[in-house]
């Protein structure tokens, strides 16, 4: 993926890609129409207006059936990704299906919930799985605890990123605003991973509700700091604070101190 601005892929050549993968799948799919309509569509749009226009066409061009659709585009995923990096380079392509997830599958959410953790294995679903936590925050947390525990990091990733109050590019989730109880338990298992991807998750996470709800991060950071932490751990807490160590706060510089002594 040569650079250019990320919004500059989702483009009419990005269209034949997906229509390439469709059509021998779904001979009715109209390859053509698909290819036309994006690229009259996108070019005047950013690049979240680009990814929804393509995720629109494709539930207008496949079939209005969820589950009928996520099976046929499951299929064109391709490899699981292995490496800690390449979500917006090599996966960048699957934003559109999985913004197609997150718009059109809230009805199904049993479904929808397999195609979440099948694209975050390869692109992410740190953005689809916001209208889950608002619509069913109470089932969708479970999920998201389980997946704290999965083998797979960029499912255990997505346990942490996709519930942060304040993750960038997306809607703030007020619900983890007022109250970030239901997101402690899932950062409580990933305290320790060895995944510097889920690590730096981790830490964007409390750094976020350091921001709104400064007693029960620095607590947390606190016990950990006591608790004979990991090298893990350790640098969880540091990369949590370091908001708060540039302007000089004194528990946070307290909390750094102790943990260089341990």
């Amino acid at each position: 993926m040569a650079y250019k601005k990320l919004k500059l892929w989702f483009d009419e050549e990005l269209a034949k890609m997906l229509a390439d993968k469709i059509q021998p799948l779904h001979p009715e799919f109209n390859k053509r129409q698909f290819i036309q309509k994006v690229k009259k569509g996108v070019t005047p749009l950013e690049l979240k207006d680009r990814v929804e226009l393509m995720a629109d066409l494709l539930q207008q061009n496949i079939s209005k059936d969820f589950e009928s659709s996520w099976n046929l585009l499951e299929q064109i995923l391709g490899e699981e990704n292995e490496k800690e990096t390449g979500m917006f380079t090599e996966g960048y392509w699957i934003m559109p299906i999985a913004k197609f997830v997150e718009k059109y599958g809230l009805e199904d959410f049993d479904i929808s919930m397999k195609a979440m953790e099948e694209i975050t294995k390869r692109n992410t679903s740190e953005y689809t799985i916001r209208p889950f936590i608002e619509k069913y925050p109470i089932r969708t947390m479970k999920k998201m605890l389980r997946w704290s525990k999965n083998k797979n990091k960029h499912i255990r990733r997505l346990a942490s990123e996709g519930c942060r109050p304040k993750l960038p590019w997306a809607s703030k989730l007020q619900i983890f605003i007022d109250d970030p109880s239901p997101i402690l338990p899932i950062l409580e298992n990933l305290k320790d991973d060895k995944s510097k991807y889920v690590q730096k998750s981790v830490a964007n996470n409390l750094n976020d509700i350091l921001k709104n709800n400064y007693p029960i991060a620095i607590d947390i950071l606190k016990k950990w700091t006591n608790q004979n932490p990991t090298p893990s751990r350790k640098w969880i807490i540091k990369h949590a604070l370091r908001n708060q160590l540039k302007q000089k706060n004194p528990a946070a510089l307290e909390i750094v101190k102790r943990l260089s002594n341990q």
